[in-house]
């Protein structure tokens, strides 16, 4: 299969065409795609087998990103029998895929869910660009990760997967009328009053709909390492405190601590659609939101198993404590175009996390 599209045609590519992009040598990459790689609307990005400490966080401007890696680097650690990051430190991680790709077709990459619920703060960069996680059409090059843990430390090793990779022609953001309207068929969030003025507005809850009335965790500090391919290996009380609702149903922020929440809403991400999670306003508190805020499509969609499902709000105070109040906004959820729909809808065999979630830790915490 080739790329091919009409000239007004706009969206996000779905699995089959990450794939033809693949075979088209759009991706390129040092060993073959492992099974469920490639999501519904996205692509898992690996780790190759070299790590590089260096100084500081950095964006190449009009450099490669090897050029300031030579100029930084404090050390290089391999990644080929596994290593630890250890947290506060800053890395660079080449990645197994590199880019070709069409003068059409652009990137935008977010650390996949379980990353961002383990405090693993990671962004791609790629040569000569001015941000991160974005990637201009026509781009042709290396790929990189940064990645600096803030929690925990964490095992990684050559092939892991902490980020991911969507790949989109032309602008296809539902503006508010037409986002208006896909509620009205689809029902987005099971709000009577929802806003969609500007993507459909996520509140936090802290009313305690967890058992015992538990809100959300809070991460505990000098824990072990956690290794990011072993699924259901670590007891949640080795690295996380459990939070109780309080009667006023607020919680105040501790600077510099890490937080897992949940959305008073479910939502739902129809089939021929993707959403992402971006925040609300910076102006009306200091505090960030959902490190991952990619949702494939069939997210939460009933003919996918999920009915509805929460946001998992991975949520860290700034430079000063901060009240969150029950049903505060804290971000909003906006939607594009799928170009088609995908094969496979999140949540149908594909090795899907959080179909149907609640107030969920990431999969490396036995249930």
């Amino acid at each position: 299969m080739t790329l091919s599209f009409a000239i007004d045609e706009k969206g996000i590519l779905p699995d089959r065409m990450i794939a033809a992009l693949a075979a088209g040598g759009g991706i390129l990459s040092e060993t073959q795609f492992v099974p469920d790689q490639i999501q519904p609307a996205s692509l898992d990005l690996r780790l190759g087998d070299v790590a590089f400490r260096v100084r500081a966080s950095f964006l190449p401007g009009r450099t490669t990103v090897a050029q300031r890696i030579d100029a930084l680097k404090l050390h290089e650690i391999s990644l080929t029998d596994g290593a630890v990051l250890e947290t506060g430190c800053v890395y660079i991680v080449p990645l197994l895929e590199s880019l070709a790709l069409p003068d059409e077709i652009s990137a935008a990459a977010n650390p996949k869910s379980s990353t961002g619920r383990l405090d693993v703060f990671t962004r791609v960069i790629a040569d000569e660009t001015r941000g991160f996680d974005r990637i201009e059409a026509g781009y042709h090059g290396p790929l990189y990760a940064e990645i600096s843990p803030r929690t925990f430390p964490v095992l990684v090793r050559e092939g892991s997967r902490l980020s991911q990779i969507r790949f989109r022609r032309g602008h296809a953001l539902l503006g508010a009328d037409a986002l208006r309207d896909l509620h009205k068929r689809e029902r987005l969030v099971d709000a009577d009053n929802a806003d969609v003025s500007e993507g459909v507005a996520v509140s936090v809850d802290l009313s305690g709909l967890g058992p015992g009335g538990l809100v959300g965790y809070r991460a505990k500090r000098h824990t072990g390492l956690i290794d990011v391919e072993r699924r259901g290996g670590y007891a949640v009380l080795d690295f996380w405190e459990p939070m109780q609702a309080r009667p006023d149903k607020s919680l105040i922020l501790d600077p510099n601590e890490f937080y897992i929440l949940a959305s008073k809403e479910a939502v739902q991400v129809p089939p021929d659609f993707a959403a992402e999670m971006v925040p609300f306003d910076p102006l009306v508190g200091e505090f960030r939101v959902h490190y991952a805020g990619f949702f494939d499509p069939g997210f939460g969609y009933a003919g996918a198993g999920g009915k509805g499902a929460r946001a998992v709000l991975e949520v860290r105070s700034r430079e000063v404590p901060f009240i969150l109040e029950h049903g505060q906004i804290v971000g909003r959820l906006v939607y594009e175009k799928m170009l088609a729909r995908p094969e496979k809808l999140y949540g149908q065999g594909i090795g899907s996390n959080y179909q149907a979630q609640s107030l969920k830790l990431s999969k490396h915490f036995k249930a």
